[in-house]
């Protein structure tokens, strides 16, 4: 692999227990050991990147070795740093009476569906929006869908913020239209216009733009090439292909740049024992399968080791080879 080529984000993804850790890992070594300053994080809940460095991690960011530094996203963590945000912007504007039940909505809120990928999902926008001093920040993801979900959310959750401004755009217009029927009465108590009122719903489109300008950065840097690559593991076998070519369709579609597959965990081919045989015929199936049905896209090839795969000097001696 030319680590040359490499972008200054990268996502590494695929199904799950096909090596996504341990390569993610192996990438991210071999930059600091080019001397490039590189962040890996690990965005799957069920972490194991500790395991893989060899090194106890948090969600603080932690220096593993010489230009490389490490963290592992806590989920929990996230959530509640994510709504604890949105509760002191809301007290910055909402009515003093009505906050104990804004409160306890934003308490059961946390465990709704799409809660934990709303908070993850602006983490990462932050983190890939600024990347300091990096020049190479590396995600090791969750599972395939997981993975597609969040890279796609940027856009979505762009348009969805766009369409709610637009919204107050128009009411904004039919608002001109109406206070001058309440220009003899700014201190009735449920005039729409009172100072106060334009003042809180003031605050609250200045977030929305604060969160839009943030997707839109986020989802710019997604979409350049020469920006974002998404690495996909798998492992050739026949339902890895298939998810493959599944994320490599979905990620032509969204126009995410795909740096290249690695295939890992590839049996050498001199065999003695017939069950290891066996193996080495069916992974040559699928790979043949793999050159056929994914010929315009890059790959590489990653070979079974039997050593365990720990530590900075393992995972730097993982040879990434052209496929």
């Amino acid at each position: 692999m030319n680590l040359n080529t490499l972008s200054p984000i990268i996502f590494v993804g695929g199904k799950g227990g096909v090596g996504k850790t341990t390569l993610s890992s192996s990438i991210a070594v071999k930059l600091a050991k080019s001397r490039k300053k590189t962040l890996i994080i690990s965005t799957d809940p069920a972490h194991s990147l500790s395991d893989a460095l060899d090194v106890k991690l948090s969600s603080k960011i932690k220096n593993v070795c010489e230009n490389l530094d490490a963290m592992e996203l806590d989920p929990d963590e996230i959530v509640n740093e994510h709504f604890n945000q949105i509760e002191q912007t809301l007290r910055t504007y909402a009515k003093p009476e009505m906050f104990a039940k804004i409160k306890e909505h934003l308490r059961l809120s946390k465990d709704t569906p799409g809660a934990y990928e709303a908070a993850m999902l602006e983490k990462i926008c932050r983190l890939i929006s600024d990347r300091g001093d990096y020049e190479h920040i590396v995600f090791d993801t969750a599972p395939t869908g997981h993975t597609m979900r969040l890279l796609f959310m940027p856009s979505v959750m762009s348009a969805w913020t766009d369409g709610l401004l637009k919204h107050q755009k128009k009411r904004e217009e039919v608002a001109d239209a109406a206070k001058i029927f309440w220009q003899n009465k700014p201190d009735y108590e449920f005039n729409p216009f009172a100072p106060s009122r334009e003042q809180r719903w003031q605050k609250a489109m200045v977030k929305l733009n604060e969160r839009k300008e943030l997707f839109l950065k986020a989802n710019e840097i997604l979409k350049d090439s020469k920006m974002t690559q998404v690495f996909l593991v798998m492992i050739p076998e026949a339902l890895p292909l298939f998810e493959t070519i599944r994320a490599v369709n979905i990620l032509n579609e969204f126009k995410i740049s795909l740096g290249s597959i690695l295939i890992n965990q590839i049996i050498p081919n001199s065999q003695n024992d017939e069950f290891w045989q066996i193996k080495v015929k069916k992974q040559g199936e699928i790979l043949q399968q793999i050159s056929s049905q994914l010929s315009h896209v890059k790959k590489h090839k990653i070979y079974l080791k039997a050593d365990d795969l720990r530590g900075e000097k393992a995972l730097n001696d993982i040879e990434i080879l052209a496929f």
